[in-house]
């Protein structure tokens, strides 16, 4: 570190308060190497919990709307109908996996209406297929809201350690200047750890909000995944109730 650099450290650490803007202005160049790639995983972090904040909140409305309006009717074809304006819930897809697949069913069977010799009282070939295409649009569902969990948990692990990279490689580039200049005061010292101790900070200030975002989202991924499969019992209650 050169003494131009180690002398506006030490003027920025003499004042009463510190001045965060000036300090990372004043640091070296592998430090802002650092802070840099920090920020950007602070800046993707931020953008994605914002993002499915609002995406979560739309789930929960519409799911619960959904959730009424299903158990209020007694036709599956009005829940069909209905679905155009509940696009957000993962709750539609499944139901509508499970409808196409019943639909398929019904009108295979001779006893439909309009077959030769058909009867008005369908009935179900098996459940075990319908059951089968609920399980995987609740699967293919969840990994939809599982998108971009991933770089959340990268951020909570990974910035701590690329902050302490910064703060190691800091320290010894400090001491090697230190050796050079021949002084081993405090006030030669003191800048260069504290523009070394910034990395940690900042890896600390993008990975907590990660971690906690991170924590609450795999909560709420586990509740919609519940919901899902509850309410493909339900499907299954009242389609063997209608048909068998």
């Amino acid at each position: 570190m050169s003494a131009a650099k180690v002398d506006a450290l030490a003027l920025l650490a003499q004042g009463s308060e510190l001045d965060l803007f000036k300090l990372i202005l004043a640091s070296s160049l592998l430090s802002k190497a650092v802070l840099f790639i920090l920020l950007v995983f602070s800046i993707f972090s931020w953008a994605i919990i914002f993002k499915k904040l609002v995406v979560m909140r739309k789930l929960r409305g519409d799911s619960e709307t959904f959730i009424r309006m299903f158990r209020k009717s007694k036709r599956f074809s009005e829940i069909s109908t209905a679905c155009e304006s509940l696009r957000n819930t993962p709750l539609v897809e499944v139901f509508l996996a499970g409808y196409e697949e019943l639909e398929t069913q019904l009108m295979s069977d001779p006893k439909v209406p309009g077959n030769p010799g058909g009867s008005h009282s369908p009935t179900l070939k098996t459940i075990n297929v319908i059951q089968r295409a609920l399980s995987r649009a609740s699967s293919v569902e969840l990994t939809k809201l599982e998108r971009n969990m991933s770089w959340l948990a990268t951020t909570a692990s990974v910035s701590p350690f690329i902050g302490l990279f910064g703060t190691v490689l800091g320290i010894i580039t400090a001491f090697a200047g230190l050796g050079n200049q021949g002084t081993a005061t405090i006030r030669a010292v003191a800048p260069g750890i504290a523009d070394a101790l910034f990395a940690t900070a900042a890896g600390l200030f993008a990975a907590i909000p990660a971690v906690i975002a991170y924590n609450y989202f795999v909560h709420q991924l586990k509740e919609f995944g519940s919901a899902m499969d509850d309410f493909s019992l339900e499907f299954l209650n009242l389609m063997e109730r209608t048909f068998s």
